[in-house]
């Protein structure tokens, strides 16, 4: 017995007639019995309700102890009657009745293989296929034996087989929708109130007048909806009637249950064909007649005859895969649109604030709050992921196909769509659906990109709420705008921008308009214009008076602004000394400088760090080589200038010798010498000098700005003061001297310009630095403490 397993455009292969196949029917039909229950269903009755023949399953009596079942926990679950009546259920079918009918299992045998093996008879084969295998010869190449025999009689026979079938008629039932009232004798089915009583009958004739019944139970289920039929019929179920079994195609039952025996054909073959027979039956089964088959290291393909050069690139199979797949496409839009305009959804998007602006996380809150999208989205997610498998199932198969054709698979792979897409699909059609086509959100520029045939479709996006620059709540005329702002934020033209504060010109002018360059010249040249004239002070010396240097001198100078210019603070940017020395001294000037920003006592003074680190050094230029005369000048510039009141001077003096050995100057500290006759030299100090500039000051006004900190005439009085304030402070501080941490300049200037009290300087700042704090983007300096 053979069997064609491909078919060929020039037909299918005649196949062997039973009689010449030797099979006997080891069986007679009968009806038969159920064989998993071991109840006799009589032909034309409805058999009780047992899991084998008739079942009722009636959900809402006995689901909660069956909860369990509705967990994904196995085999059970995914089984698809399982997975059939659960979707029934959902849409109402609370009940199920079901009734079959089992045809007995029919034993089909191959007597003739059979008396071969046991009885070492020969096989009763036909005359033409034993003609068939002579005609071949010893050595027949493939084509012959394609032409011969797999052409004419297949690659396989029969060895045994299972027939037999099932019968079964299930009724899902809708109680709810279903009437109690029996339906009038004798009525055509035009009564639209039924019973289960007419229910159980109609199942029950069903195998008697199976038309009739059918008939009646749809026009039931088309005119009430409580009802959904559904016939099923496996196997052949010809069995009472021989007509069914004239091929070899009756007994191959498309049933789990049934198992078909098929044995190669190369077994009744002499054995010197049958090597090369089953060569030819895989290429052929392979290749068709276009080529042979080849395998190298498990990779097989075929290797083409002339006339068929794309034999290894089937066209017509990849063409369909590839429709295939553009429909799993369009099934994958289809669901996505069927989920976007589902009730769910759109109730989801119609229940949105559109008093306020809704980011995507606002969306997503409002989502994690709706059960019912989140089950809609579930059952996306479970039919994508059957397309999903589906996809890349015929993917696979696809590129299995063509990896030997000329040209790529073409194809298109699904696209992802997360949760995040959707919170953005509410945005959009929150905002951008002005027109029949919905737009799309941008939610960076809150604006939106519409379909080219759609010029505007954007509508009106309200204020965003939140923290910093967004608004603390919207206009009530004018939801695009805000209403109020937040702490640090003022409201200009409906939009919350950072509040600056006012011009501090009223207060403290802090602006110069001196450059670097212009800043050297004008010291080089010792202009008098940026010199600040200043009062000199001395115990221990005079200006221009020669002096015995063994002892340190101190000097200084100051401006004594509150005495004598209470309306100026000033700025220093280079101190300059001009110092003499007697010819052949040996003796070295060392001055220490502290500077004391605004007044007070010398305790409140800072000690400038000459040449340490990036701080200037001391630079020296000869004005009279007779007196030996040098200015000496430190240069602050406006990297390093600051305040000052009152410049210290503490000059002492050292000796400079040569050192024979090395060739260095090196510096030792005079002794004290009692007798004047061994005096190393003298010095002296013809000038000293500061050269600035000094800013308008007004302690008045200043003074007033800090009464509103405690006496607003509104809220925002208050909040511009305290911005002032903090401006003012910060910019004095920024002149601080170098060091790890700046100094705190402002309170010197609270202290001794301001004449505040240590409690009252103490409430000002901690009022600034709590307001502060409240700002966007707030950064606190720390600050030394330098004034008490």
């Amino acid at each position: 017995m053979g069997r064609q397993d491909l078919p060929r455009a020039d037909g299918p292969p005649p196949m062997l007639p039973w009689p010449l196949a030797l099979l006997a029917l080891s069986a007679c039909c009968r009806w038969g019995v159920a064989g998993g229950a071991g109840s006799t269903v009589p032909q034309g009755h409805a058999a009780p309700a047992t899991p084998s023949s008739f079942s009722s399953s009636s959900s809402p009596s006995v689901r909660a102890p069956l909860d369990w079942l509705l967990t994904d926990r196995g085999p059970f679950y995914r089984a698809q009657e399982y997975v059939d009546f659960m979707e029934r259920y959902r849409q109402g079918f609370t009940t199920r009745y079901r009734i079959y009918r089992e045809f007995a299992r029919w034993k089909v045998n191959n007597l003739a293989l059979e008396r071969k093996d046991f009885f070492s008879l020969p096989l009763p084969l036909a005359p033409e296929f034993i003609r068939n295998i002579r005609l071949l010869g010893r050595r027949p190449s493939p084509q012959q034996i394609t032409d011969s025999l797999i052409k004419k009689y297949g690659t396989h026979f029969l060895l045994a087989a299972t027939l037999g079938g099932e019968e079964s008629l299930t009724i899902f039932v809708d109680k709810r929708k279903l009437s109690r009232r029996a339906e009038p004798a004798g009525g055509a089915g035009n009564s639209s109130g039924v019973s289960l009583e007419t229910l159980h009958q109609l199942a029950a004739s069903y195998f008697i007048d199976r038309d009739s019944t059918l008939r009646r139970l749809h026009h039931i289920q088309i005119a009430t909806a409580a009802i959904k039929v559904t016939e099923t019929r496996t196997g052949p179920l010809g069995c009472s009637n021989y007509d069914n079994l004239d091929s070899v195609s009756s007994v191959l039952v498309q049933s789990p249950e049934n198992k078909v025996q098929l044995q190669g054909l190369q077994t009744v073959l002499p054995s010197y064909l049958r090597e090369r027979f089953v060569a030819a039956a895989l290429s052929y089964i392979a290749c068709g007649s276009a080529g042979e088959l080849v395998c190298r290291r498990s990779d097989c393909r075929c290797q083409c005859q002339p006339a068929f050069p794309r034999c290894n690139c089937p066209e017509a199979d990849i063409q369909a895969l590839e429709s295939s797949l553009a429909q799993l496409g369009r099934a994958w839009e289809s669901h996505h649109s069927q989920f976007e305009e589902s009730e769910e959804f759109q109730a989801l998007v119609k229940r949105l604030p559109t008093d306020r602006f809704l980011n995507r996380t606002a969306i997503s809150h409002f989502w994690a709050m709706d059960l019912d999208v989140q089950h809609r989205y579930q059952q996306l997610g479970t039919s994508l992921k059957l397309l999903s498998r589906k996809t890349y199932r015929l993917i696979r198969r696809l590129f299995n196909l063509s990896k030997r054709c000329h040209r790529q698979p073409r194809f298109k792979l699904p696209k992802e769509r997360s949760l995040p897409f959707w919170w953005s699909r509410a945005q959009s059609l929150l905002y951008c659906s002005e027109t029949t086509v919905p737009g799309t959100f941008l939610e960076e520029s809150h604006s939106c990109t519409c379909p080219s045939e759609q010029p505007s479709c954007q509508g009106s996006v309200p204020c965003a709420l939140g923290e910093g620059p967004a608004c603390a709540s919207c206009a009530e005329d004018n939801s695009t705008r805000c209403g109020t702002c937040n702490h640090g934020y003022v409201l200009t033209q409906g939009f919350c921008r950072p509040e600056v504060a006012d011009s501090l010109e009223h207060y403290l002018g802090l602006e110069t308009d001196l450059q670097d360059l212009e800043l050297k010249y004008l010291l080089q040249k010792r202009d008098s214009r940026i010199e600040v004239h200043s009062i000199f002070i001395s115990n221990d010396m005079r200006l221009g008076s020669w002096f015995d240097p063994s002892w340190r001198k101190r000097m200084l100078l100051t401006l004594k602004s509150n005495k004598y210019k209470p309306g100026l603070v000033h700025v220093m940017l280079a101190l300059s000394l001009q110092i003499c020395l007697t010819k052949n001294s040996t003796l070295e000037p060392v001055m220490a400088i502290y500077v004391n920003p605004f007044g007070g006592s010398h305790s409140e003074s800072w000690f400038m760090p000459i040449n340490e680190g990036s701080f200037p050094d001391w630079e020296r230029t000869t004005v009279d080589a007779s007196a030996q005369c040098q200015n000496w000048t430190i240069t602050l510039g406006n990297k390093w200038k600051t305040f000052f009141e009152t410049v210290h001077v503490y000059l002492r003096s050292r000796i400079k010798s040569l050192d024979d050995s090395s060739n260095e100057t090196i510096y030792y500290e005079p002794l004290e010498m009692s007798d004047p006759s061994k005096n190393l030299g003298y010095m002296k100090i013809n000038s000293l000098q500061v050269f600035g500039y000094s800013l308008p000051f007004e302690p008045d006004a200043i003074r007033d700005l800090i009464l509103q900190l405690d006496y607003p005439y509104t809220q925002g009085s208050q909040d511009s003061a305290m911005l002032q304030l903090l401006e003012i402070r910060d910019r004095v501080n920024r002149l601080s001297p170098p060091g790890k941490i700046r100094l705190d300049l402002f309170t010197c200037l609270l202290r001794h310009r301001l004449k505040l009290a240590n409690n009252e300087v103490a409430r000002i700042q901690s009022s600034l630095r709590a307001f502060n704090a409240k700002l966007p983007n707030a950064l606190e300096q720390e600050t030394g403490k330098l004034c008490s």
